[in-house]
């Protein structure tokens, strides 16, 4: 860390983040290996988004869906990744006390945003494969879109309260955060370290756990039921399909859950320092990264419909 740095942290005003410590020559190797990853992610997420929109075959609620998440990821590497590419650039690692708010606003609330999508998507394959008489007249387009609109809007209302929270605490200096972006744990460190905060710690642990329990166990009970009623399925063929349709999803739920738990569900005392700041970068960087690749994969739809778009076969 520069003196200059340590003058701005001291200043009240700026965040440090540290980010990834090590020498010059190993910084421009993860930029190249993070620049990669993050061209590759937007490129993957907006085929699938063009794929959707350009082929009438895909008009439908799952692939609606498909296509908003896909948009999501987008927003959601570009709450985080090109100022991490930049700080691995930076001599001073500085971030303004406005612009680190800002981030864990977007960052949060698209999380947020995620973790409804994802719940969303579960009722629609319930609905799908449990109800599938009902689900043309349940599941419409219009049902669908309003169904888009809620987890835009709700996902950036829910963070608002901790964000506020956030904003009237005091932050005493050197402000320096041992993360590659402006998280919330590493913001109660700080701002713990200058007077007692248990009320806004609880509340923000709260509301961060409410979330992804809920949505998590929504999931999960949406997809017991649903291989309760595919394995009554007598067709090998059709549960087959029916597995087929589900599988892609819960890949990415498991990817996603798996490492937001780790993050904010695991008590911070009892975590490595390392580890937070990697289970934060495989659920904002990677899991976006992975999604385009686990949902073409598996779905013979979604794979025509993209060499149709790239001008395949």
């Amino acid at each position: 860390m520069t003196s200059e740095a340590r003058n701005a942290s001291r200043s009240g005003q700026d965040f440090i983040l540290l980010g990834f410590p090590c020498s010059r020559e190993v910084q421009f190797l993860l930029f190249s290996i993070f620049f990669v990853t993050y061209t590759l992610t937007l490129l993957g997420n907006t085929v699938i988004v063009c794929a959707v929109h350009g082929d009438r075959r895909l008009h439908t609620p799952m692939y609606v869906l498909l296509a908003n998440f896909s948009f999501l990821e987008i927003c959601y590497v570009n709450s985080d990744v090109p100022n991490m590419l930049a700080n691995l650039l930076s001599q001073t690692k500085t971030i303004s006390f406005a612009r680190c708010l800002l981030q864990l606003y977007f960052f949060f609330s698209l999380g947020t945003t995620e973790c409804l999508f994802l719940s969303i998507m579960a009722y629609d394959r319930f609905l799908a494969i449990c109800r599938p008489l009902h689900y043309p007249t349940v599941m419409t387009i219009k049902f669908c879109v309003r169904l888009v609109i809620f987890c835009w809007v709700y996902g950036f209302l829910w963070f608002l309260i901790p964000v506020i929270l956030v904003t009237q605490l005091p932050f005493c200096g050197p402000n320096v955060i041992d993360d590659f972006l402006c998280d919330l744990g590493p913001l109660l460190a700080l701002a713990s370290a200058c007077v007692p905060i248990p009320g806004t710690v609880l509340i923000c642990g709260t509301m961060s756990s409410l979330l992804i329990f809920a949505t998590f166990l929504y999931i999960i009970g949406s997809y017991s039921l649903v291989v309760w009623v595919v394995v009554q399925v007598p067709s090998r063929a059709g549960r087959k399909k029916a597995f087929s349709t589900c599988c892609s999803h819960l890949a990415v739920v498991f990817l996603f859950y798996g490492s937001v738990m780790m993050t904010y569900v695991s008590p911070g005392s009892g975590q490595a320092e390392g580890m937070q700041k990697f289970t934060t970068l495989f659920y904002s960087v990677l899991t976006p990264f992975f999604n385009p690749m686990i949902y073409s994969l598996r779905n013979k739809e979604m794979k025509a419909a993209l060499k149709k778009i790239l001008g395949g076969s």
